[in-house]
């Protein structure tokens, strides 16, 4: 009996075993099919010999073929000098690119084209310069390609001259610092000037904003796209725990004029004198004595 239940044991264990090697082999076949269907072969594709920086002039002797999967070739690729400088004809590096990195179109200047900002900009939008120093720029932190909010500080001239505080632009991209707009570095530069890209909408609001008051530039995380809602900040709230002025606002809202808070002292009140009685003992004799003290309201 034991030696039938071995046999059974054993038959089972067989065709469990042909059962996964048939389906191996149905996925491996698969997958072979799928990567024929698809691959048909090598190309080569141009990719960078040496790091390419931004303002570069793309040369043969800068660029090396290498072979790629036919199925796998990135857009925008080069497969022969002919293809990549046509006639002969001078094509700089508008976005750098790392040894071996392939070279696509959408990194390089037009044939014959210069490095320019106006080839980096998205559609619709615009590049604006603004002034900056080592303080409104974030100790020279800001670099090409950051993402920052845009501040304005004014006075109001019909609220005694107050200072007043005002986000007034959110998630906006550095294109350059001075003239230098390869977002490939890292090390801290001090510029004057900070090239944002913006609509034509907020392009305006910059060039009134510069007018009417000073831009402060503040830096933050590029994955954090979101908008958050803002206050005016006025002079009144520069102390630790104070509340911000005005009403809060959603970002990319036309917002209301601020209104500026101000503390109202309330007048003192005269003290109040209440009086309570207390009885102090001597030996075995007691006598009550009035006791008075001042209390506020």
């Amino acid at each position: 009996m034991l030696y039938g239940r071995s046999l059974i044991i054993f038959g089972i264990a067989v065709l469990l075993g042909l059962a996964a090697v048939l389906v191996a082999n149905a996925y491996l076949g698969g997958v072979a099919d799928r990567e024929a269907k698809h691959s048909g072969g090598m190309v080569k594709v141009a990719v960078a010999r040496v790091p390419l920086d931004f303002g570069a002039a793309v040369t043969p002797e800068k660029v090396r073929y290498v072979d790629w999967p036919n199925w796998s070739v990135p857009e925008g690729t080069f497969t022969s000098d002919a293809q990549l400088l046509p006639m002969g004809k001078q094509r700089l590096v508008l976005r750098p690119m790392a040894v071996n990195e392939p070279i696509l179109n959408s990194k390089l200047s037009g044939e014959g084209g210069r490095a320019t900002i106006a080839a980096m900009l998205r559609p619709d939008m615009r590049a604006f310069a603004v002034r900056v120093s080592e303080v409104s720029g974030v100790a020279g932190f800001v670099l090409p390609g950051d993402v920052v909010d845009v501040l304005v500080t004014r006075t109001l001239t019909d609220s005694n001259s107050q200072q007043i505080t005002d986000v007034l632009l959110q998630n906006v991209r550095v294109v350059a610092i001075d003239q230098d707009a390869n977002d490939g570095k890292s090390d801290p530069r001090i510029g004057k000037t900070a090239t944002l890209e913006v609509s034509q909408a907020d392009a305006q609001k910059l060039a009134l904003a510069q007018q009417i008051g000073s831009l402060s530039l503040a830096l933050k995380k590029p994955s954090d796209q979101t908008s958050a809602a803002v206050r005016t900040v006025g002079t009144q709230d520069l102390r630790d725990g104070a509340h911000l002025s005005g009403p809060m606002v959603a970002a990319n809202n036309s917002a209301p004029a601020p209104r500026i808070w101000r503390a109202v002292r309330r007048p003192s009140l005269a003290p109040v004198l209440r009086t309570i009685t207390v009885e102090i003992v001597r030996g075995t004799t007691g006598k009550d004595y009035e006791v008075g003290h001042h209390v506020g309201l």
